[in-house]
């Protein structure tokens, strides 16, 4: 087990959340002591099946050379070959590496085949499948894969002829009219990660019992040699590309006010260039970028884990931002669906600091809901309950989903949406999906607003608190290399749940496995505590985490931000400590 790799310089956290480690065998050990003679034997003629039909001379390179390690490599080939990758958070996310359960060739061709099978057996024939792919190690070569495969089972396929960021094959889905998409991309995972996501035509994350379907058949995919491959698939770019940039020109109005000096990071991922044009259409100046991080770079060689959530991750933009005198920094997650922001504050260490995920949703919540659109707001379960009293004050209609855009997205007639892990739907109408680069123009629009009016978006966060009373949130992490070690945690609160967390008493406890007329079946507890605070404790879906979302809500006595911010924090500390002996975290 393994803490987050710490990041040297000054820091700016998200108010900090808190990760912490399990205690336990790691990975490693427990293979080792677990693989038999018997085991170890079919392991490797599993390993030896693999290397005939591998196509990548890579993987195969790789895996010979574990194999001809013997036993020093025994605990290595178990975990490549014990397991698979499952379809998980709309497809598959893992190491890049030989075997079933690492990403590589065989897989994506494998996936690819499940996809296109699929689409097949549910008579979604009628338009393409669009692919798009990030810089990550591999994810050009995945993408060719996927577009021959689906050439090869008959039907249309359209890949982009770059690296580009996801938001533009979400929207791109619906205005080619395709049937589905695929995006490869591990998002913000570490360098050595690869990702599979896939959409259907509706612009939509898949859900289930779509992605259960997609597995099966990928799972009655024969020999790989039996997979029939076409090379006349077409390509997309410029035309799309264009067509993604003028609908966000179109978002900002055009007497709102845009003086703004920005400074922006990609961090070694690929929205650099999108950014700077959609920038430059909406009529801003274009950002000041951070030199080091501007193009993409699969290994992300300034920062430990490449999200900006992570403590460090943005510490260049911010470096950058102090020395150009800018009124706020952005910065955009490797396949930019994502969106940070931090804002110029005297009380933070270094006079900047990040802004909460929950904190930048309810700034554009209210800002895009003050106009009293027609439809519905929505954000998932472990996101603030601020923008839902948003909502109702300015009668809005509200839900609030699983974890995942793949719910969020597809919530119907959706004005505005978000998750606290920095995910923004800013125009659903064109995108149903977390958008970094439509939001990062929104914020501009913002930033530029409360500018010209002589405030900042601290002024603003000041103005909810005393409209709805401050909701503050915090995290409480535990990263593992044991799964079985969050399994353990979620079954301990199961068999003996609190009955007070910091002070709060617990009211009510919702398991949500059993799912409720409102939400799907998921793994995962929420707590409603006395005096609105509230908890959720839940397994990640793309990392190998137990998380748990802390939520407090404090009147703010006349104008005394402040005060109520500082007993909001003690609230928040004290809760956590509790959460983690309960958890045995």
């Amino acid at each position: 087990m393994h803490r987050t790799p710490a990041v040297t310089g000054r820091r700016v956290r998200p108010q900090a959340s808190t990760s912490r480690r399990f205690s336990g065998p790691c990975r490693t050990g427990r293979y080792r002591a677990g693989v038999t003679v018997d085991d170890a034997a079919l392991i490797r003629t599993a390993a030896e099946a693999w290397l005939a039909e591998d196509p990548d001379e890579d993987t195969r390179a790789e895996l010979r050379r574990l194999v001809d390690a013997g036993l020093a490599s025994e605990a290595e080939l178990a975990d490549r070959f014990r397991g698979k990758l499952e379809f998980g958070t709309a497809g598959l996310r893992g190491a890049v590496g030989a075997g079933p359960n690492r990403m590589n060739r065989v897989v994506v061709i494998r996936a690819a085949a499940g996809l296109a099978a699929y689409l097949k057996d549910n008579g979604l024939t009628d338009g393409p499948v669009l692919i798009g792919y990030d810089a990550r190690h591999k994810s050009d070569v995945f993408a060719r894969d996927t577009a021959a495969v689906i050439r090869g089972a008959g039907l249309d396929a359209v890949l982009l002829d770059r690296p580009t960021p996801t938001p533009v094959v979400a929207f791109g889905i619906r205005h080619l009219k395709a049937v589905a998409g695929v995006v490869v991309t591990a998002s913000h995972n570490p360098p050595q990660d690869n990702g599979y996501k896939v959409y259907l035509g509706d612009g939509s994350q898949i859900v289930p019992p779509a992605d259960h379907e997609i597995a099966a058949a990928m799972d009655a995919v024969g020999p790989l040699d039996s997979v029939p491959r076409g090379e006349d698939w077409q390509t997309a770019g410029d035309d799309l590309l264009g067509a993604y940039l003028d609908r966000i020109a179109t978002l900002v109005p055009a007497d709102a006010p845009r003086d703004l000096k920005v400074a922006y990071t990609p961090l070694h991922g690929v929205g650099r260039l999108l950014v700077e044009d959609a920038v430059r259409r909406a009529g801003f100046a274009v950002p000041a970028v951070v030199a080091s991080q501007a193009d993409p770079d699969p290994d992300f060689p300034t920062v430990a884990f490449p999200n900006p959530e992570e403590p460090g991750a943005i510490d260049a933009a911010l470096e950058l931002a102090r020395a150009e005198g800018s009124d706020l920094a952005v910065a955009n997650d490797p396949d930019a669906d994502r969106c940070a922001v931090a804002v110029p504050d005297p009380a933070a260490d270094g006079g900047w600091r990040m802004l909460r995920g929950d904190e930048l949703g309810a700034l554009l919540g209210e800002f895009l809901l003050s106009s009293r659109p027609d439809g519905v707001a929505a954000c998932s379960i472990v996101s603030s309950s601020l923008l839902g009293k948003i909502a109702a004050a300015y009668g809005v209609r509200y839900v609030d989903t699983l974890t995942g855009f793949k719910w969020i997205g597809r919530v119907p007639e959706l004005v505005f949406g978000y998750e606290e892990a920095l995910g923004y739907c800013v125009d659903p109408a064109a995108v149903k999906d977390k958008d970094g680069v439509s939001t990062l123009i929104r914020v501009l629009e913002l930033g530029a607003r409360a500018k010209a009016d002589g405030r900042t978006l601290l002024d603003l966060l000041d103005d909810l608190a005393k409209k709805y009373g401050l909701h503050a949130t915090d995290q409480l992490s535990a990263r593992v290399e044991d799964l079985s070690l969050i399994a353990a945690a979620m079954d301990r609160l199961r068999a003996t749940p609190p009955t007070t967390l910091g002070g709060h008493t617990v009211d009510r406890i919702d398991d949500l496995s059993q799912g409720s007329e409102h939400l799907p079946p998921t793994d995962g507890l929420r707590y409603t505590l006395s005096e609105g605070a509230r908890v959720v404790v839940r397994p990640s879906g793309t990392e190998p985490k137990l998380k748990c979302y802390l939520e407090v809500v404090v009147p703010v006595e006349g104008d005394d931000v402040a005060a109520a911010r500082t007993k909001a924090a003690a609230e928040l500390a004290a809760i956590k400590q509790d959460l983690g002996v309960a958890a045995g975290i």
